[in-house]
């Protein structure tokens, strides 16, 4: 037996298919497509389920959507599985009322019941199957309560049998009939395909070929929309609202009390507090990761790969608040004595202690704060918040051609671009999602943390946590920049409109939450175990050796002799005006080379700086004489540089893929990393001249 696992986006499905597969399932993606297909076993039976991607309609105008009505009727499952958010039960209906016109029975699962009751609703359960001809359940997916009774039913076939229940006038029904004689035997979703042969889908003009003969289609559209006086696609839709409305009047009573979440949100959505409360809540996420957790724990990772000089300095907010006596030398010294004891040469103990020890522990030392940052975003998210923000912008947001919809991408983008990219599937107008697609990588995602985190705690000190803080506002401020130059220029955008359902307020899982941040964490650190590995070894060996391949010993050659400093020197006209003024031209050459790197991966840039510093004179990005020359104000340039320019290869394949063409791709990277050339050349040139004053 196979069943289906359909529903809407957000109304618990994955939940409810952890719940019932538990560990027997697997994870690949749809043929064609990048969209996560998974399957699996329901615990206790043999019987396979396949959760299908979520869908607000099996009209297909989304990818996901035609992936779902492709499965259901070419794969046609014995069964489909159809959660309900029971909050949201009259969006949720639409694609139930479709899933009931294929000829395969179907299962109601309604789910978060216990929410609605929280806000004050009644659902009468049994008239909803009387309504439905169809059999209903009740389940909460995050409390695991009501699985049993639903697989119960599902191994004993305990439900009711698919009646094709008919929900249109009599003009429609009287057609459905008509075509239903004529269609060949093979199709089984015969109610379904006259229906979508009424609504002119397009998918479906072979079949309409086939039946003229027997019957003509487009005739029978004229005589109903004559009858009507609307047309058919709007027809069918209409009246599956009107049947959806009386279902809606006719199963669920409200009391008069008002729900939590509507109390919540007369604070969280005033007209006055709510961005004033959105700004105190990410000052709070930042001061928390950023300012107390990182001020404590990077100088600990940072001995335990680098070692210390007696002691670890303890420090919050940039500001040292004590100190542990230590003379652990660090598993990159240690490594390399080892390999110097055993005759090990000079480059080899260079090669782990400085370019694998050195460059991929720069990047880890900031797991810490990001854990933190991954776990508190994660409790926004499942809280019910994060769908706030999207409606608190929606209006701001409309002036420069985007609407609430873009914000979605900009805060997954909080995370990783590359999902973010993708997640603008949901932007259905062509040119706000091309706006979104290019204005999304302005967003700080996590591979960015270490560069502000490392700046900002190497040239603020005290001042680190607010410039961190202000970074994360500036990146605001440089989309809507950006955004209001391309709508007024370049795309000339009128925005969509956006309608929302806040969803209730919750009380965050522990399961997901913390899943969520381990998953997050573990990709992290995958990247830092590949490639972050592997371009810190680059970045090495081109820094260790002479162009005549004499090693870099600091005594008879130097780094400034090296193959990277000669590749840094021929790209140094890029960022002399953000770091140069008032410097000599090829004394940059080592910001040019990290700044080049954040192409492979964001976190790079302080790998490669790191890497740099420690093959050029043993010491770190801040002591090093390679980085002399930075000041806070063209430390903060070339940390807006790495911030906005183009992003890392793999976000540049997702726009590709998202935008279509490479045409629309590379004009999206010249946006952005023209616009992060010329800001950061302006507080470089401002960095530059308060330098020569003295300022610094």
């Amino acid at each position: 037996m196979k069943c289906a696992l359909v529903g809407n986006q957000n109304s618990g499905k994955s939940l409810l298919f952890n719940d019932l597969t538990g560990l027997n399932q697997k994870v690949g993606n749809w043929a064609g497509v990048t969209i996560e297909r998974k399957e699996g076993i329901i615990k206790g039976t043999d019987i396979e389920i396949v959760d299908l991607p979520g869908i607000y309609s099996l009209s297909p105008y989304t990818s996901e959507e035609e992936v779902s009505r492709k499965f259901i009727i070419e794969e046609k499952p014995d069964l489909i599985i159809n959660i309900i958010d029971s909050t949201s039960i009259e969006r949720s209906l639409y694609l139930t009322t479709q899933l009931l016109e294929l000829g395969i029975d179907v299962v109601i699962v309604l789910n978060m019941e216990d929410i609605l009751k929280k806000r004050g609703y009644k659902l009468d359960i049994k008239q909803l199957e009387n309504y439905l001809h169809t059999s209903c359940y009740s389940i909460s997916a995050l409390k695991n309560t009501g699985i049993k009774e639903l697989v119960n039913a599902i191994k004993n076939k305990e439900y009711k049998e698919n009646s094709n229940l008919n929900i249109f006038n009599s003009d429609i029904e009287e057609y459905i009939k008509r075509v239903d004689l004529c269609l060949p035997s093979e199709i089984k979703e015969r109610r379904f395909s006259a229906i979508k042969l009424l609504e002119n889908d397009i998918r479906y003009n072979s079949l309409k070929e086939q039946l003229k003969k027997s019957i003509d289609i487009d005739n029978e559209i004229k005589v109903i929309e004559k009858n009507n006086n609307d047309d058919t696609e709007e027809l069918i839709a209409s009246q599956r609202y009107k049947f959806i409305e009386s279902i809606r009047d006719s199963v669920i009573t409200k009391s008069k009390k008002k729900s939590i979440s509507e109390k919540i949100d007369k604070v969280i959505l005033n007209k006055y507090a709510s961005i004033p409360i959105f700004i105190l809540i990410m000052i709070i996420i930042f001061t928390l990761s950023v300012g107390i957790i990182g001020g404590l724990t990077v100088n600990l990772v940072d001995t335990f790969f680098n070692g210390c000089d007696g002691s670890i300095h303890i420090e919050m907010f940039g500001i040292e608040i004590g100190t542990i006596p230590s003379t652990f030398k660090g598993i990159g010294p240690m490594l390399g004595e080892v390999i110097s004891n055993n005759n090990g040469s000079d480059w080899a103990v260079s090669l782990i202690a400085d370019g694998i020890i050195g460059g991929v522990g720069a990047v880890v030392n900031f797991i810490p704060q990001l854990v933190i940052l991954f776990l508190l975003l994660s409790l926004l998210e499942t809280s019910g918040y994060m769908s706030r923000i999207t409606f608190l912008f929606d209006n701001f947001f409309r002036k420069i051609g985007l609407s609430g919809k873009s914000l979605i991408p900009f805060i997954v983008g909080i995370g990783c671009s590359v999902p973010a990219i993708m997640s603008s599937r949901t932007v259905e107008d062509d040119k706000e999602k091309k706006m979104t697609i290019t204005l999304t990588p302005f967003i700080p995602c996590n591979a960015k943390l270490p560069i502000i985190a490392c700046i900002c705690g190497g040239f603020f000190g005290q001042y680190s946590l607010l410039v961190t803080i202000l970074m994360y506002f500036f990146a605001i401020a440089v989309i809507i920049l950006v955004g209001w130059f391309m709508n007024k220029f370049i795309i000339k955008n009128k925005s969509t409109s956006y309608l929302i359902e806040l969803p209730e307020y919750h009380i965050p899982s522990a399961r997901y939450v913390f899943k969520d941040t381990f998953e997050k964490t573990l990709e992290f650190l995958k990247r830092a175990g590949t490639i972050i590995l592997l371009a810190s070894i680059v970045v090495w060996f081109l820094g260790s050796f002479t162009y005549d391949f004499h090693y870099v010993d600091g005594t008879n050659h130097f780094i400034e002799q090296s193959f990277l400093a000669y590749i840094g020197r021929g790209l140094s006209w890029i960022f002399y005006p953000m770091v140069g003024i008032g410097h000599n031209y090829n004394d940059i050459w080592g910001i040019s080379v990290s700044a080049i790197q954040g192409l492979v991966a964001k976190e790079q840039v302080i790998s490669s700086m790191q890497v740099i510093a420690k093959v050029a004179d043993e010491g770190n990005i801040f002591t090093s004489s390679a980085f002399s020359y930075l000041n806070p104000v063209t430390a903060f340039a070339i940390m807006t540089f790495n911030l906005f320019s183009a992003p890392c290869f793999g976000t540049i394949g997702a726009m590709k893929k998202e935008l279509g063409s490479y045409k629309e791709m590379f004009k999206a990277i010249g946006i952005e990393t023209g616009f992060a050339w010329v800001i950061a050349s302006l507080i470089g040139i401002v960095g530059g001249i308060l330098g020569l004053l003295g300022v610094f």
